[in-house]
This record gives C-alpha cells, sequence and structure tokens, in this order.
C-alpha cells in the first residue's frame, strides 16, 4: 500500500472504536479464540519464543498476558557501567538527537513541540529544552515491556488522551506531530542526570498501557490527568527495572536535559537495540 494513502488512511477510520475492539480480542480468554490466533501472530511476527518464560504461546491466559510475556532470567544483561543508560525496551530507533529550539526530530520534513508531547506544561518541559531525545519503535515481534534507562525517583505520571494513529515508518513520514498528537503516558523522574522523562506512547489498537506503580491507566477520560507523586512512600525504580508494558504497539521515548549526557554514536535511525544495552553515557562532572 502506498504510505501516504496508508497514512490518510487513518484519518477516516474510527481509531478508538477499532482499538476497543481490538482489546476485547485481545483479552479473551476462550481457547478457540484465543489460541489459533495467537499461534498465527508468533508465526507471522517470527516471535522468538526460546527467550520467554512460557514457551508455548497457548498456554497464556490470553493474547494479551502472551504479548506481555516475561523472558527467562538473564535474556537481558543490563549493562554494569556505572555511567552508561540502557535501552528502555526492543525495537529500533527511530530517531534520536538533539532537541532544538524545543522541537523534537520526528522524520524527514516532521518534527513536533516538546512541551506538547510532555503534556502541555511549559515548566514541566523547561528542564529539557536543549536537551536530548531518543524514540524506541517497538515491532510486533518485540518484548513489550518497558524498563528503567536509569535509576530514578518517580516525579510526576501525565496522562495525555489523543489520536490513535498506527506508528511506523510510513506514519512517522507522513502525519504531522504523529507522538505529540497520539495517546501517551509522560512519567518523569529524578534521576542522578537531573530530570528524566519516559514517554509510552499509544497507536492504532493499543489496548492499554500499564505501569507497575499505578496498573493499568489508559485509556482514560478525553482530559489530560495529572498525578503528583512527591509524597511518601517514594517510587524509586533500578536502571533495568521494569517501569510499565504495552499491552499491543508502540514507541517508548527517552528524554534528557542539556550537557548531561550524550548517545552512543554506533545508533542511527533504524538501528536495532534491545532492553539493557547501552544507549548512552551521562558526562562527569
Amino acid at each position: 500500500m502506498n504510505p501516504k494513502f496508508f497514512a490518510n488512511l487513518q484519518y477516516v477510520i474510527p481509531q478508538h472504536a477499532l482499538s476497543r475492539a481490538a482489546g476485547w480480542l485481545a483479552e479473551t480468554s476462550i481457547p478457540w479464540i484465543k489460541d489459533p490466533f495467537t499461534r498465527w501472530f508468533a508465526e507471522r511476527y517470527q516471535v522468538d519464543m526460546s527467550e520467554a518464560l512460557e514457551e508455548n504461546p497457548c498456554r497464556y491466559a490470553s493474547f494479551n498476558d502472551f504479548f506481555t510475556r516475561a523472558l527467562k532470567p538473564g535474556a537481558r544483561p543490563i549493562d554494569s557501567d556505572k555511567q552508561s543508560i540502557v535501552s528502555p525496551a526492543d525495537g529500533a530507533i527511530s530517531q534520536l538527537g538533539d532537541i532544538e529550539l524545543g522541537r523534537v526530530f520526528q522524520a524527514k520534513g516532521q518534527d513536533y513541540s516538546l512541551t506538547e508531547l510532555l503534556g502541555g506544561d511549559p515548566e514541566a518541559a523547561a528542564p529539557f529544552m536543549g536537551g536530548k531525545f531518543a524514540t524506541v519503535y517497538l515491532s510486533p515481534k518485540d518484548y513489550h515491556r518497558v524498563h528503567m534507562p536509569l535509576a530514578g525517583k518517580l516525579t510526576q505520571m501525565v496522562h495525555v488522551p489523543g489520536d490513535l494513529f498506527s506508528v511506523n515508518e510510513a506514519t512517522a513520514d507522513n502525519v504531522p506531530r504523529l507522538f505529540s498528537r497520539n495517546e501517551r503516558l509522560v512519567c518523569f523522574f529524578e534521576t542522578e542526570a537531573g530530570p528524566m522523562a519516559l514517554v509510552l506512547v499509544g497507536a492504532m489498537i493499543v489496548a492499554s498501557i500499564e505501569t507497575v506503580w499505578a496498573g493499568q491507566v489508559t485509556p482514560y477520560r478525553r482530559e489530560v490527568k495529572r498525578t503528583n507523586y512527591d509524597a511518601a512512600p517514594d517510587i524509586q525504580l533500578q536502571k533495568g527495572e521494569e517501569m510499565g508494558r504495552f499491552k499491543l504497539g508502540s514507541t517508548a521515548i527517552v528524554v534528557f536535559g542539556p550537557d548531561v549526557m550524550t548517545w552512543d554514536q554506533s545508533y542511527r535511525a533504524g538501528t536495532a537495540t534491545v532492553m539493557g544495552q547501552k544507549l548512552g553515557e551521562l558526562i562527569e562532572r
């Protein structure tokens, strides 16, 4: 299908209704529905079940349980360098680089507002102006849990309702402001590098997004919801520790402030990565 036609088609189809229907299918435990679909999915996308804690795709209670499957211990070693920042997820680098003039690069000819991405609050976005970002796209075959790039204390969580365009090269090239218009969950942390934001971006047929501290947090009413975590008990997560997961699809974006870190020079748009692999490093002060 022509990429531009594919992107334009998504403006007219019922994104949220389709996603709700997919959500029902993904949660059903009826064997004659879930088992053939799960087997087909695993074969169609060549999912490597040998690294999964449960290797038989039909033994999962639902397709979502299969999709958010745990891995065997040691399947994703976490880079042990004290200065390293690790990839939050399996996938491929969509883009990474500098935040320039408050804009984040999406694709050739496309960028979007950092403030809009982070929920529309200029004060929350201010510490990241002139900083760094990395966008990791999770394909259907990938492990779909999201982990901490760096140890941090949760300070705020923002759920931002929005569209549900699919996320891939065709939409990144042809849908303006793709990542800042799709539904997303923004998690702010305080780290040894200062503020860090980890953004989980929803997409077409993404049934929901979960975090380890709040459970399922999307879908929600069509309004921005902010939750502050200033009061005790503190939510502290270590580098490489799970922080959330996608029930189907999508994309994770990591954002840091200026002059605190650098990305590994081996990464370019399209470079494959796995959770726990070194993605960048802190700048020594």
